[in-house]
């Protein structure tokens, strides 16, 4: 199966199978996130892995398992990435992003930053902090959730899929930007920072069973 490029309202898709090529460079930061075949990274395989440095391309990784005919979790560009101490990996909702990455691939993620915990930190006025929501209220885009429940451990994926997989990371950049200037007007951004060093244990705790009942729990 060869690579695949697809244009889209606000950037360009790269789909790549098995691992990123050489050379990409995403700079000091680096948006993303996962599609699994359900919500329990314990039970549910990684399909793909959507990255963006924030500069209108998402490169997107599909991860076929070796049964399938594919190389499973041999994706050494990809794992270096995930664990480059030197590179900002930037989630929305990183605590299952984390957990499905290091369940498919065996990397712990690190250092990460988190939209959704940045913005229940700093918007306490409201319970609406999905991605959907913020890049609305904040960005004024909308982006669609209409493929969010679609087979992802399809062999082929569609133009539509991908376009979907594609937004979750092509606006995390502008979004971070716009939540750190609120959380440093706020004085909560070291807050933050102690919140998203602790992710990769969180993580960790939700596929050891932690998550139910939740360890910090009464």
């Amino acid at each position: 199966m060869a690579d695949v490029t697809q244009f889209i309202q606000g950037g360009t898709v790269h789909l790549h199978r098995h691992d990123l090529p050489d050379g990409i460079d995403f700079g000091q930061m680096v948006a993303i996130d996962t599609e699994t075949m359900g919500l329990d990274p314990r039970r549910d395989r990684l399909c793909l892995v959507q990255l963006s440095a924030g500069d209108g391309n998402a490169h997107l990784v599909q991860i076929v398992p070796t049964r399938f005919g594919g190389r499973g979790d041999d994706c050494p560009n990809l794992k270096a990435l995930l664990a480059d101490p030197a590179v900002v990996k930037l989630f929305h909702f990183a605590r299952f992003d984390i957990a499905a990455l290091f369940k498919g691939l065996g990397v712990r993620t690190a250092p990460v930053r988190c939209t959704k915990i940045a913005a229940k930190l700093i918007r306490t006025f409201t319970d609406r902090h999905g991605l959907r929501d913020l890049c609305r209220e904040l960005l004024g885009v909308e982006i669609s959730k209409q493929q969010q429940t679609s087979d992802w451990g399809a062999a082929e994926l569609s133009a539509e899929q991908l376009a979907y997989a594609a937004a979750d990371v092509l606006h995390l950049h502008a979004l971070w930007a716009r939540l750190d200037a609120l959380l440093l007007r706020e004085g909560r951004r070291e807050l933050a920072q102690a919140c998203f060093d602790f992710l990769p244990e969180r993580a960790m705790l939700d596929l050891l069973g932690w998550d139910n009942p939740d360890l910090f729990a009464h």
